[in-house]
């Protein structure tokens, strides 16, 4: 899997307003506890292109917006950090919004999302949007999708792209069944053991390995998966390479895993094949981690290629 200098990135999914706190004290679900409150955009196919940008890729983000004050928000700091916004307005839907609730070591104890702007969705809500990106988009251009998308809307994005470099992330247990369908379509799938769990239903105590082998036989031909501080595996045109994260202090989980693909994504998009892809994305993630938020300071691509 390679790609030309000139190619661009267009993600595609979900664009939020997260509200995070970080508490003081472990927290319990009985009490108040004390915490420090930051407010930013969100959601994976949202903080993807804005680390794609970081990482001096051009990007396009495409999503869903309401007609409220996040809205105005979003489209305000996303523009003027420099992607490109493609956005379909929802009347009498609230924007995208996510709260997470973080321990002192950086460990998320809860979360919630109002996802309802994209979750009920019509299938063709991108169409008009997606079909005038293609048709201006140089070859080789990475489509990249996120599994908050509808699996309806999913099948339907993808047949409108038609021919292209199609890259996905799994989003979450709940949400990565819904590329089942769509497996063999993709160039790459970006998941985690839970979210591997989910998608092929074998047990809880599975091996990474036999989650690739699982997943390979339901169509993909290459994929990236995570267990937490273990190797990362990387499957690639049914080979199987290992890859040690490096190690860091956490300061906060939030964005490593999509900061994974961003560094990965970046990669591809400056030439470099999978294999060699994959060190840039966990340079990323690691700085993730040592950074509160899904965005790390000081992220940039000579920042991870030095890592």
């Amino acid at each position: 899997m390679s790609a030309s200098v000139e190619s661009r990135v267009i993600s595609i999914g979900a664009l939020h307003f997260d509200t995070i706190a970080h508490a003081s004290l472990p927290i319990r679900p009985e009490t108040s506890t004390p915490a420090r409150h930051s407010s930013k955009p969100g959601g994976v196919a949202t903080n993807i292109a804005r680390a794609l940008v970081k990482l001096g890729i051009e990007t396009g983000l495409v999503g869903a917006l309401g007609e409220d004050g996040p809205a105005h928000t979003l489209l305000s700091q996303l523009t003027a950090e420099g992607i490109k916004l493609s956005h379909q307005v929802r009347k009498g839907f609230s924007t995208g919004q996510y709260l997470a609730l973080h321990d002192p070591d950086g460990e998320l104890a809860a979360a919630c999302v109002d996802d309802k702007i994209l979750s009920e969705a019509p299938p063709g809500l991108f169409d008009r949007i997606i079909a005038e990106l293609k048709s201006s988009l140089p070859h080789g251009t990475i489509w990249f999708l996120d599994a908050n998308l509808p699996e309806a809307m999913l099948h339907r994005i993808i047949e409108t792209i038609g021919k292209g470099r199609l890259i996905a992330n799994a989003v979450s247990n709940a949400k990565a069944p819904r590329l089942k369908a769509v497996l063999g379509k993709l160039d790459c799938l970006m998941l985690n053991r839970g979210e591997a769990i989910a998608l092929t239903g074998l047990a809880e105590e599975s091996t990474a390995e036999r989650l690739v082998d699982a997943l390979h036989n339901m169509g993909l031909k290459n994929l990236v998966l995570t267990s937490g501080s273990s190797d990362v595996l990387l499957l690639e045109s049914g080979s199987l390479t290992r890859f040690s994260p490096p190690p860091v202090d956490v300061v906060d989980v939030t964005g490593a895993g999509d900061a994974l693909t961003a560094g990965t994504i970046a990669a591809l998009a400056n030439g470099k094949a999978l294999k060699e892809a994959v060190p840039y994305g966990l340079s990323a993630a690691a700085m993730t981690l040592q950074n509160t938020g899904a965005l790390a300071q000081g992220l940039s691509w000579d920042a991870i290629e030095n890592f």
